[in-house]
């Protein structure tokens, strides 16, 4: 019998959508609130904190709260792509901000810090992600932010949390951090020390591969995070009912979702790890990896499902590999049920550091036999 003053799990508000129960009806699933604008009350005053689609809405403030739930966060607010929640943060930057960033990262948000340093919009400096002494060399007096994308895609270096917070606020600049392959379930990156936590909703926070979604949190409101809210206002770029309805859908599941993808990606990792056709696996759930401890620690060991294999032979072997598989799909994107596999220098460009050799994969909760074994199957095929 539960007690009366028993404090739900996160597991169990997830699962629940916050224990939703709709009053007058009986319904436990949020509904999806499409309006476009909302009356006034009697005495013209607005009812909630939106008047307008632009503001948000019922949908999207609950998955907000669920979020916030997950990160142990205060405050939360959902964008209508990942990208646009990094390009809402950029854009709060003072004029001529010095940012320091790592050298490989999702090169969507990289070729964004580039093109508004190309345009004099801001400064950048970078480092090595998980060289904590590159970093703090990096830092000036003057930096405004210091972004961390741990574990860092495509090669899975991990950065130590709690250590990047300390050199960042040593300068008076904030952390915001991208965990987005280690969703709150896992890391909770505002626990250790972070000022922003980032996360590319579309992907585990939402699991199904049906919607476009970024979140930031954070554990104190600020000056900052009001301009970041302005710049998701008028830039229209707040997460849409329905996208916010199938959100809230995926994160019920998130923890049963990335448990089983983080057992497959382990089977997967220690099976090829020695493999013939095979030259490095990328995985932090291998204890050979130079960041297990650190991540073991930062996710309780719920490693997740991405990791990246560097084939033997040439570039056209790997993407061979990716063509002849038939289980996993050639698509871009992570953290959905289905695996996915991709030939990450052909998606990110010539001009971005990544091994030509490394397949990317994104590990499902399918049976892990049948992963292996297409794996094997196109890795022999490319080889032949």
């Amino acid at each position: 019998m539960t007690k009366k003053n028993h404090t739900l799990s996160t597991e169990t508000k997830m699962a629940q959508a916050l224990r939703y129960l709709d009053k007058e009806t009986g319904a436990i699933v949020p509904p999806i609130q499409s309006t476009a604008t909302y009356a006034r009350d009697s005495n013209y005053e607005i009812k909630k904190p939106y008047w307008y689609r632009r503001d948000g809405n019922e949908t999207t403030s609950h998955a907000e709260k669920m979020v916030a739930e997950l990160e142990d966060a205060t405050e939360t607010l959902l964008f209508a792509s990942g990208m646009s929640a990094a390009t809402s943060v950029i854009d709060s930057l003072n004029p001529n901000a010095h940012v320091v960033i790592p050298k490989a990262m999702y090169h969507g948000v990289l070729n964004q810090f580039q093109t508004y340093e190309t345009k004099k919009r801001l400064k950048i400096s970078y480092y090595t992600a998980g060289n904590l002494e590159e970093l703090s060399n990096a830092m000036q007096n003057n930096t405004s932010l210091v972004w961390v994308e741990t574990p860092n895609n495509p090669d899975w270096a991990v950065t130590d949390i709690s250590k990047a917070a300390d050199i960042a606020h040593s300068k008076g600049a904030k952390l915001l951090t991208d965990c987005t392959a280690t969703p709150p379930c896992a890391t909770k990156a505002l626990n250790f020390g972070a000022d922003i936590s980032m996360h590319s909703a579309t992907k585990y926070l939402n699991g199904h591969s049906d919607i476009t979604s970024g979140s930031l949190s954070i554990k104190s409101s600020d000056a900052f995070w009001e301009e970041i809210a302005l710049n998701r206002k008028l830039q229209g770029s707040v997460l849409q009912s329905f996208d916010a309805f199938l959100l809230i859908r995926g994160m019920r599941t998130l923890f049963l979702r990335f448990e089983k993808a983080t057992e497959n990606a382990t089977r997967i990792a220690h099976h090829f790890e020695h493999h013939k056709l095979i030259e490095k696996v990328l995985y932090p759930g291998l204890a050979s990896h130079p960041g297990h401890a650190i991540q073991a620690a930062q996710t309780s060991r719920l490693f997740g499902g991405m990791m990246s294999l560097i084939t033997k032979g040439n570039k056209q072997t790997a993407i061979d590999v990716a063509r002849y598989c038939n289980v996993f799909y050639p698509a871009t994107s992570l953290g959905g049920v289905e695996s996915l596999i991709e030939h990450r220098a052909t998606v990110s460009g010539d001009d971005f550091p990544v091994h030509p050799n490394l397949l990317r994969l994104s590990i499902g909760i399918e049976d892990v036999n049948d992963l292996i074994d297409d794996l094997e199957q196109a890795l022999e095929r490319a080889n032949t």
